[in-house]
C-alpha cells in the first residue's frame, strides 16, 4: 500500500508574546509574509499531497494570500491550542488519509526551514519507516534558574537538541495519541511529546539552527538575514 505523506500548519494563535495586533504570521517578511515563506518548503516538494492551514476562526487574513489558491492548499478551522488545531486538521482527513499515512506538522511562523532539511526529514522517516523531528544540538551552556532568576544548576547539555519543525508521525498514532493526552490532560507543547506520552519511537534529525521560530518583533530581522543568506546560496 502506497503510503501518502500530507501537511499540516497551526496557524490559529493570535501570537500574545508578539505584542502586535497583527498575528505574527502575518508579519511582512522579505516580500511575503512569514506564513508564506513558512509554506514555500512544503508546497515545493512534490510527495506533500496536500498542506492544511487550521486557522483561526475568524481570520480574514490568509484567504488574501496568494497561497490560499494553491491547488493543494486547504484551509480549515483550528482551536484554542496547538494540539488542538493539529487534531481538528487531522479530522478533516478522516477517510481520506490512512493510518499508515505521514503527517507532517510545520509552524506557521517557522520561515526559514529549507528544502534540504525537509528532504532530510522525510528520507530518514521513509527509509526507517519512523517517525520524528528536525533538531539542533544545543550548543550554549544551560542553567537552572530558581524562583528569583539565580542560578541553581548548569545542566550537561550533551545530548540536549533544540526541537524545531516539521515534525512527522504516522496518521493514526497522531490522532490517538493527540486524542489520548486530551482525554487525560496532558501537557502537548508539539507532535513529538504527545507521542512521547503514548511510548511511541521517535527520531532526532539534524537540522539547521537557521530554522527558526518567529516569537518576538526581533527574531524577524533574523529571520530576514538568514532568507537572504539562504537566497543567494541557493538553497531554498
Amino acid at each position: 500500500m502506497t503510503q501518502r505523506l500530507w501537511a499540516i500548519i497551526p496557524a490559529a494563535g493570535r501570537g500574545s508574546r508578539f505584542a502586535s495586533e497583527r498575528p505574527k504570521q502575518y508579519m511582512p517578511l522579505a516580500g511575503r509574509t512569514v506564513i508564506e515563506h513558512s509554506a514555500s518548503a512544503l508546497l515545493a516538494e512534490p510527495q506533500i499531497s496536500a498542506v492544511l492551514f487550521a486557522l483561526h476562526p475568524s481570520d480574514e487574513q490568509f484567504s488574501s494570500l496568494p497561497l490560499s489558491h494553491h491547488p493543494r492548499v486547504r484551509a480549515v478551522v483550528g482551536g484554542s491550542e496547538r494540539a488542538d488545531s493539529v487534531e481538528m486538521a487531522l479530522l478533516t482527513l478522516r477517510g481520506e488519509a490512512s493510518d499508515a499515512d505521514w503527517v507532517l506538522v510545520h509552524d506557521a511562523a517557522r520561515p526559514c526551514l529549507t528544502s534540504a532539511d525537509l528532504s532530510a526529514l522525510i528520507q530518514a522517516t521513509l527509509s526507517q519507516q519512523r517517525g520524528g523531528l528536525l533538531a539542533a544540538p544545543i550548543v550554549d551552556t544551560v542553567k537552572r534558574a530558581g524562583q528569583a532568576n539565580e542560578v541553581e544548576e548548569t545542566l550537561d547539555r550533551s545530548g540536549l537538541w533544540r526541537a524545531l519543525t516539521p515534525q512527522v508521525f504516522r496518521y493514526g498514532e497522531l490522532v490517538s495519541s493527540l486524542r489520548y493526552c486530551r482525554e487525560h490532560r496532558l501537557t502537548v507543547t508539539d507532535e513529538a511529546s504527545a507521542i512521547e506520552h503514548c511510548g511511541g519511537s521517535v527520531q532526532l534529525v539534524a537540522g539547521s539552527a537557521a530554522n527558526i521560530k518567529v516569537t518576538y518583533p526581533e527574531d524577524l530581522a533574523l529571520a530576514e538575514f538568514y532568507l537572504q543568506a539562504q537566497s543567494r546560496e541557493g538553497v531554498r
